[in-house]
């Protein structure tokens, strides 16, 4: 006889470094149901459980919310062809950060033996297409595959220069955050012009496409603050706290 393996909620909160408070809210919600209840109450899993919670806590390190992970779940998609698809954005984000810790190891030495860094390297595994799941899910396909398509039909010298402004961005955000300027200051504002002119630049964007760009803004300001992929770009959470403060005055939120 095949024995069902399961798990009670205590063990599988153990398993997936989450609490029972979690998995019951989860459950709540209908988001991920326990196979069954046990004569005291207790909820136990099966491994079906356990494959949708293992999606559900993916997604999450996406940066979807609940109603949008329950969304995707619903979607007629076979549970091989998702996996397949978070194993392959896994394996990317892998090669990005083995990428970045090259070229911010790379810095470093160079740094110590006081030298400058070479530019050309300093970038690699920054490239805007990492995001790929998160513009996806957020504003479409359409709009991952119009920024995409812009993006390879650079010339290496316009990349080369689009990297180096987005950075020269950055450093001017990290800096002013840094020198504690309000964010309604007439400096701080002049930088959050220039950060939705560069988003205007981004085929496929809300940005560029006329569409919701104060909607657009904050959802992306506040991304900056909660998602430390971002936000590591300004300095960390004080420098996007302070990014997000002077785009919601800029844009009225």
């Amino acid at each position: 006889m095949v024995m069902t393996n399961e798990w009670s909620i205590q063990q599988l909160a153990r398993l997936a470094g989450t609490t029972s408070r979690t998995l019951r809210h989860y459950d709540q919600i209908g988001l991920l149901p326990a196979s069954r209840a046990g004569a005291s109450g207790y909820r136990f899993y099966d491994a079906a459980g356990l494959r949708r919670l293992q999606r559900i806590l993916l997604l999450r390190e996406l940066g979807l919310g609940l109603p949008r992970i329950a969304e995707v779940l619903a979607e007629d998609v076979p549970e091989e062809a998702a996996l397949t698809a978070h194993l392959g954005w896994l394996e990317a984000e892998q090669e990005r950060i083995r990428r970045q810790i090259a070229a911010v190891a790379s810095t470093l030495d160079a740094r110590r033996q006081g030298e400058e860094p070479m530019a050309e390297k300093m970038f690699d595994g920054f490239d805007h297409t990492v995001h790929r799941e998160e513009v996806t899910s957020r504003w479409g396909a359409d709009a991952y595959a119009r920024s995409d398509a812009w993006w390879r039909g650079l010339p290496s010298a316009q990349k080369k220069r689009w990297q180096d402004e987005t950075a020269e961005l950055a450093q001017e955000w990290a800096d002013a955050a840094e020198r504690g300027i309000r964010p309604d200051s007439a400096e701080a504002q002049e930088l959050a012009a220039r950060h939705v002119a560069w988003l205007r630049g981004i085929p496929g964007t809300p940005a560029a496409d006329g569409g919701d760009i104060r909607g657009y803004v904050l959802g992306l300001a506040d991304m900056y603050v909660t998602d430390d992929r971002f936000g590591a770009n300004y300095g960390g959470t004080a420098g996007a706290s302070f990014v997000r403060e002077a785009l919601r005055h800029h844009v009225g939120g």
